[in-house]
């Protein structure tokens, strides 16, 4: 990926939180298919993708998977800000390749909130950047034709159909296996 893929990781103090789960984190494992985290229970870690790759997952009433976030190696895994807050994941976060991920529990950071105003202050413009994200995502989202949104993702992140299955790219932007590959072919 030549530009970050989560635009928010431009506004964010990205060595802290690295540094965070490198130094005082542990290194896990998990292989393809695994949850890093499960959707209805609260998320144990935040996590620094040392490699891999994961998509974050929400599942419609019919246990349909919604493809909403992808994530590589060398950026961040949590259900942030929630499992700060001890809520309930509403995401299921999937490794898509086997993963190596420094781990640091969120129990650690939660503690570590209580006292620590700077660290305060770091969560909170993570939170915001986090917001600009998803918030143009989802303005992407109501206002760009499918071949739009695709045009953009792939002149950005040409190498996303090497790391990702199509049917998740498709999920991500919110169109068929189908569409995509028809969008493909016209390129």
């Amino acid at each position: 990926m030549h530009e970050n893929f989560n635009t928010y990781y431009d506004n964010i103090d990205h060595s802290f939180w690295r540094n965070l789960c490198v130094e005082e984190g542990a290194i896990c494992q998990f292989s393809k298919g695994e949850e890093f985290i499960s959707a209805g229970e609260v998320a144990r870690y935040i996590g620094y993708i040392k490699s891999g790759a994961l998509k974050y997952v929400a599942y419609s009433a019919d246990g349909t998977e919604h493809v909403v976030g992808l994530e590589f190696a060398g950026g961040f895994v949590a259900d942030f800000p929630f499992s700060l807050l001890g809520e309930k994941s509403r995401i299921s976060i999937v490794a898509v390749t086997n993963c190596e991920i420094f781990c640091i529990p969120t129990k650690d950071v939660e503690t570590r909130l209580e006292t620590d105003e700077s660290l305060r202050d770091i969560v909170a413009a993570t939170n915001v950047a986090l917001f600009d994200t998803l918030y143009d995502r989802y303005i992407s989202l109501h206002t760009k034709n499918a071949q739009k949104r695709y045009d953009e993702l792939i002149t950005k992140h040409s190498d996303l159909f090497a790391i990702f299955p199509l049917k998740d790219i498709a999920s991500f932007l919110n169109i068929t296996p189908t569409h995509l590959s028809r969008l493909r072919k016209s390129d």
